[in-house]
């Protein structure tokens, strides 16, 4: 059974599996921090029989979040880049190939990762016109506290300018 209120800061409605009553998250429209509310005694699930008590509680209860989507129209996401047009660019002289490689990795901070935004402005500032080519690349790196070798991800860009 779910938990249906609205946040108290941005009045977006939030949907919570019961078992995360009393519970404190991130509403996901103004990342503040909230405390879900105890379920309403109309909703409240009927009594069952009492469990065994051999049975030991669950060490982690899992929980589920529900974003409603808005339905106001939202603004474009994808915008004309505002860089030099290519011709510009071939009549100055300047048609040097270069290529930028983004890793993850280099675009994580604590419990942040900021991959679409860097990747995203970088493409802004090289303008469309001037891509060639965006490649989505795998590698392989050690971990250096546990010794580990982990596989990552990231995005090769050819572009011209």
């Amino acid at each position: 059974m779910d938990i249906n209120f609205k946040c108290p800061n941005c009045e977006q409605e939030l949907e919570v599996d019961a078992s995360g009553a009393g519970s404190e998250i991130e509403c996901p429209n103004c990342s503040q921090r909230i405390t879900v509310p105890a379920p309403e005694p109309a909703m409240a699930p009927a009594a069952e029989a009492p469990a065994p008590a051999a049975a030991p509680p669950p060490a982690k209860a899992e929980k589920h979040f529900a974003v409603p989507v808005h339905t106001h129209a939202a603004e474009a996401l994808i915008q004309k880049p505002s860089a030099r047009p290519l011709e510009i660019v071939a009549k100055e002289g300047d048609k040097t190939l270069r290529i930028k490689t983004f890793k993850r990795t280099d675009c994580q901070e604590v419990g942040k990762d900021h991959f679409d935004e860097i990747v995203s402005g970088f493409l802004e500032k090289v303008g469309q016109v001037n891509i060639v080519s965006v490649a989505s690349i795998n590698y392989s790196y050690m971990e250096l506290s546990s010794r580990q070798i982990l596989t990552d991800y990231g995005v090769m860009i050819i572009f011209k300018g």
